[in-house]
């Protein structure tokens, strides 16, 4: 009796025909055209250019003020990071437009990098 599918298993097949007509999974190498973005167009997103970082002590913390300098853990002319809803995107230089800063991106990230 073990070998014969009983009632119980045929049930828990699929049935294969239902899935015949249906549109294969896009792969992450499907390109995207705008229309199958469109929808997304308008959500908002938080975009935040990082010039470095540093890690300080609560005590060293309270000890900053006006004029204080802090030492980050990037160099003059190192690429900074740019994320998107705190994921890291790009890599990019700061440029000054107008008395305003930008950053030029230089290198995007693909989602495995």
């Amino acid at each position: 009796m073990r070998g014969e599918p009983n009632e119980m298993t045929r049930k828990l097949e699929p049935d294969l025909e239902e899935f015949a007509s249906a549109e294969p999974p896009r792969s992450r190498e499907t390109a995207l055209g705008p229309d199958d973005l469109a929808a997304v167009f308008d959500v908002p997103v938080n975009v935040s250019a990082v010039l470095g970082g540093t890690r300080l002590s609560v005590g060293e913390l309270l000890q900053l003020g006006e004029g204080s300098v802090l030492d980050l853990d990037r160099k003059v002319g190192d690429p900074i990071d740019v994320f998107v809803n705190d994921r890291l995107v790009a890599r990019g230089e700061i440029v000054i437009i107008d008395n305003r800063l930008g950053v030029t991106m230089t290198e995007i990230l693909s989602g495995d990098d």
